[in-house]
């Protein structure tokens, strides 16, 4: 199958670049390299250096007549949304808008989209599903459920066949340990360089950890099933932020202990997502365990730290 990854020189982006280059697919990568990295794709992906927003979309989506679109580009931190809400929307929803219309003008068949467990907001029960109320608390997580809906739009419009897959909390090789990369990249840069991270709170705030080569699969199964869905991708496990500390301070070899700062304004105390669903429609199941996850993570910062 003929693919273009948007973000596809980012952290999960280039994952699933490679998982599909494993399965035989032919690849094309979008990314303008505002947080993607050239290096992070393998050598002879062609690379496009294009913003999503940019009018050029639609002919380069008719120059290369991909079957799919697996779409990773994405403004993604939460704090720039509040701060900046019409760049959030002009990168979230007019750029994706823009791959849609260039879906519905040249004939691309499938389109699997990043969602985010965002949209779920405050969780009135544990572990969340697909059905769970829906009350995004910042301008990311609306305009990852906007996308959702204008999905099933363009499935009556064009017979557009799309998923959506929501996130969990994803880690792994060349997570960003800058800006908004997230906890697990951060106490690796720190437990490397000897400094003690910050724990915001308490600690015993609960997260669903999956490993990105997990994430990268669900998207190769989206190609194929998952059909007009809206499915979680997670572990379905719950673990607290002290736990994961510990494993990385194990892992790592080091005494350091945390430095506990005030709990952050608005931050969601418990959160874990249902998997049933994707396990049901995609056939798909987290192969990595959270231990084996950081091993293989750990390991690779530490490569990169040499």
């Amino acid at each position: 199958m003929r693919v273009l990854v948007t973000g596809g020189a980012g952290f999960i982006g280039s994952h699933i670049v490679e998982a599909l280059l494993a399965a035989q697919h032919e690849v094309f990568v979008v990314d303008h390299l505002s947080t993607g990295k050239r290096e992070n794709l393998p050598s002879g992906v062609p690379l496009y250096e294009l913003d999503i927003r940019d009018a050029a979309i639609g002919q380069l989506i008719k120059a290369l007549k991909p079957q799919a679109i697996i779409h990773q580009a994405a403004q993604v931190a939460v704090p720039v949304s509040l701060r900046d809400p019409l760049f959030d929307a002009s990168v979230n929803i007019m750029g994706t808008l823009n791959l849609l219309e260039g879906c519905r003008s040249h004939g691309v068949e499938r389109f699997v989209f990043a969602s985010s467990a965002a949209v779920y907001g405050n969780p009135l029960y544990l572990p969340v599903d697909e059905k769970h109320t829906l009350c995004p608390l910042s301008g990311y997580g609306i305009s990852k459920r906007t996308i959702e809906r204008y999905l099933e739009l363009y499935q009556e419009l064009c017979g557009l066949r799309w998923t959506a897959l929501r996130y969990a909390n994803i880690y792994g090789p060349r997570q960003d340990a800058l800006g908004e990369g997230g906890v697990v990249a951060i106490f690796i840069d720190k437990l490397l360089s000897n400094k003690p991270p910050t724990i915001y709170g308490d600690g015993e705030q609960t997260r669903d950890f999956v490993y990105v080569k997990d994430v990268a699969a669900a998207n190769l199964l989206a190609l194929e099933r998952g059909e007009n869905q809206i499915l979680n991708i997670s572990t379905g496990k719950a673990s607290t932020v002290n736990e994961l500390y510990q494993l990385l301070r194990r892992e790592v070899g080091s005494d350091l202990e945390p430095v506990y700062g005030p709990p952050r304004a608005g931050d969601i105390v418990h959160s874990y997502l249902a998997n049933t669903k994707a396990a049901e429609q995609l056939h798909w199941q987290p192969q990595f365990s959270l231990e084996k996850g950081l091993r293989d993570t750990v390991e690779f910062y530490r490569k990169a730290q040499k």
